[in-house]
């Protein structure tokens, strides 16, 4: 059962995202920024399948938290959440660390989808 850490400021969106994922059988930790996702993939080894963060979060957002991922933990693959074109921009950057942008707001099958693509390319 693949293991997904969830970073979003928003807890109806956590909520929401975590729902939906749990939907196809994925094991759920949620942050509600990216110093406590960054501290539970430190705590717990990088033991993740997927790391699903928002962008623009309070004290570290998610570009800070996909470079600190990516780092310490290269294997992780990692799916960014936006709903601000220009956050957009910026992770457009990190291609080589990120798998994918998904754009707010989104459906519950568009957020299933997009973490369903981002674990099969990592087996692949």
């Amino acid at each position: 059962m693949p293991k997904v850490l969830i970073a979003d400021d928003e807890d109806s969106m956590r909520q929401l995202v975590a729902r939906a994922i749990a939907m196809d059988g994925h094991e759920t930790v949620t942050a509600q920024d990216g110093a406590e996702a960054l501290e539970i993939l430190i705590r717990e080894d990088g033991a993740f399948d997927l790391l699903l963060t928002d962008i623009q979060m309070p004290v570290m957002d998610g570009i800070a938290l996909a470079l600190a991922a990516a780092r310490d933990f290269p294997d992780l693959t990692i799916l960014l959440m936006t709903g601000f074109a220009d956050q957009r921009e910026r992770a457009s950057n990190l291609n080589t660390l990120v798998h994918d942008v998904v754009t707010k707001p989104f459906s519950v099958a568009d957020i299933r989808s997009a973490v369903a693509d981002a674990l099969a390319a990592k087996k692949g």
